[in-house]
């Protein structure tokens, strides 16, 4: 789905988001309220310049626009393979990125991510995953590593990793996968703008990636052993 058949569906009462290289900005009315729109399009390589453009957003809705709920549409293919962009220090600006969406979070905006195209390695890391809930069209590409790369980093074969992928939504790619997993809170079909206003009115909150992969069966371990950590307790599993 292209950004613009998105926005009209998300936000029916109007926007003013424009793009401009492969960079989305505005504001949008949900549900009677106003909310900031930061995001990608056009599966956008993540380079210094549009993970800056994106933290300056979102400061600036931090420093304008107190407790403003922000909406990010995903659509990257991760950040950009350049040299250059490795020379000037990719991973910090990307970092910075992070940082600022979760200083937003911090002061009570309640940031809200939305996969509707594809999401892949640190470009997703830094906007849908640090947001305070992750939602996905359902036909949404979602991988942090290919099984190809994760077989030269690990040195497991890369037939083994398929054979685990089958069963263990960790090693798999795409939307559901990440549902079991908790990284998403829901897929959205249907009733977009119902479903985003159904999202912004659960507020903040906790966190509950680790307690919704548990519950799902894709992540087991992850909540026992952050609970066994918080109380300085023995970490192995029973």
């Amino acid at each position: 789905m292209d950004w613009h058949t998105l926005a009209a569906q998300l936000f029916p009462a109007g926007h003013d988001i424009v793009e401009r290289d492969n960079f989305l900005s505005g504001c949008a009315q949900v549900d009677g309220q106003t909310v900031d729109v930061i995001g990608t399009t056009e599966h956008a390589p993540i380079g210094i310049e549009i993970a800056l453009a994106q933290a300056k957003a979102v400061l600036r809705t931090v420093q304008s626009h107190p407790g403003r709920a922000i909406v990010i549409l995903i659509d990257t293919q991760g950040q950009r393979l350049r040299h250059r962009d490795e020379m000037l220090g990719i991973n910090s600006y990307m970092a910075h990125l992070g940082k600022c969406v979760d200083l937003a979070r911090r002061k009570g905006h309640h940031v809200v991510g939305l996969v509707y195209d594809q999401a892949l390695s640190g470009g997703f890391i830094t906007s849908g995953l640090i947001a305070n809930a992750c939602y996905a069209l359902p036909d949404a590409l979602i991988r942090v590593m290919g099984l190809p790369a994760m077989a030269r980093i690990t040195k497991v074969p890369e037939e083994r990793l398929t054979e685990l992928a089958k069963d263990n939504p960790v090693f798999a790619p795409g939307a559901h996968n990440y549902l079991r997993m908790g990284g998403l809170h829901a897929l959205w079909e249907g009733d977009l703008a119902g479903a985003l206003a159904a999202a912004l009115k659960e507020g903040g909150g906790e966190d509950r990636r680790m307690e919704l992969g548990r519950e799902r069966g894709g992540r087991l371990l992850a909540q026992p052993v952050a609970e066994a950590v918080r109380r300085g307790g023995d970490v192995r599993p029973a």
